[in-house]
């Protein structure tokens, strides 16, 4: 049996009114293709995104967990016997991390012994984690760079942005269609949110997540160093457009920016898979 699309959820009205087992998820998955419903093309998993959506988790979660080690750091340093806490509460946290990972406490027969190795092996936790984060994130950067210079070139896009975003494109970047399915995908496509005399549109709460934070990062980043969108932002103010509109807007530009990226970042495959033939 042929995988089904992701992306594709079953229909929630046939499950209400005929349950949900794995013979029948697959029968309504069926009847989705034939009528010409489920028309979505599966991400495919064998290049550069792949690798970087790999990578990100693997670099997400030493980040979450050196989070908590320093959070925990900082707590115990609280907690500490007060001659341990008068010599470790003014240091900055660069330096508590260095110093407790250089204790010697020796055996655990007191309170600030126990205290000291604790906070020794929490610190010696966040240095190895800090540098498996260096060497993940040197690993993003170096395949980003080289999958993507159209993206990365972009002003405000960055080896993080562009990673999300071509992790959310996916290899196969032809599945998109369109400028607008890609808008759509990222929760950016302006939704209509008109109602009488009142014509307006609003943010979209669909799409992926990661890939809307990324556009947003970068309408952030041009909002404050871009003469363009500066000037945009004045003159849509001056019309009496709020700012949570004006950044709808800009975000919906930069995804057709993207987009261009995108589809000549396919080109140049498709004329190197040529020339490799």
């Amino acid at each position: 049996m042929e995988s089904i699309p992701t992306g594709i959820r079953p229909n929630r009205k046939a499950r209400r009114l005929k349950g949900k087992s794995d013979a029948l998820d697959a029968e309504q998955a069926a009847r989705q293709v034939l009528a010409g419903v489920a028309t979505a093309t599966p991400k495919s998993r064998d290049a550069c995104a792949e690798m970087l959506r790999t990578l990100k988790i693997a670099r997400n979660t030493a980040l979450k967990s050196c989070t908590q080690a320093k959070n925990s750091l900082g707590a115990l340093v609280i907690t500490a016997p007060e001659h341990l806490r008068h010599e470790l509460r003014s240091m900055s946290p660069v330096k508590l991390t260095s110093t407790c990972a250089g204790f010697r406490p020796g055996p655990c027969d007191c309170v600030e012994a126990a205290t000291k190795t604790a906070l020794k092996f929490l610190a010696r936790r966040v240095q190895a984690l800090q540098a498996e984060i260096a060497k993940l994130s040197h690993e993003i950067d170096r395949v980003t760079t080289q999958a993507a210079p159209e993206l990365v070139s972009l002003f405000g896009v960055g080896s993080e942005v562009a990673s999300t975003l071509l992790v959310t494109a996916g290899d196969n970047i032809d599945r998109l269609h369109s400028e607008a399915a890609f808008a759509s995908l990222c929760g950016v496509a302006p939704v209509p949110a008109s109602s009488g005399k009142t014509n307006r549109h609003r943010l979209s709460r669909a799409g992926d997540r990661q890939a809307n934070a990324a556009l947003h990062r970068v309408v952030i980043v041009r909002l404050r160093w871009h003469p363009e969108s500066k000037d945009y932002l004045k003159r849509r103010l001056a019309e009496g457009r709020t700012k949570k509109e004006i950044v709808r807007c800009l975000k919906r530009y930069v995804a057709r920016e993207v987009y261009g990226a995108l589809r000549a970042i396919a080109l140049r495959r498709a004329r190197e898979a040529a020339v490799g033939l």
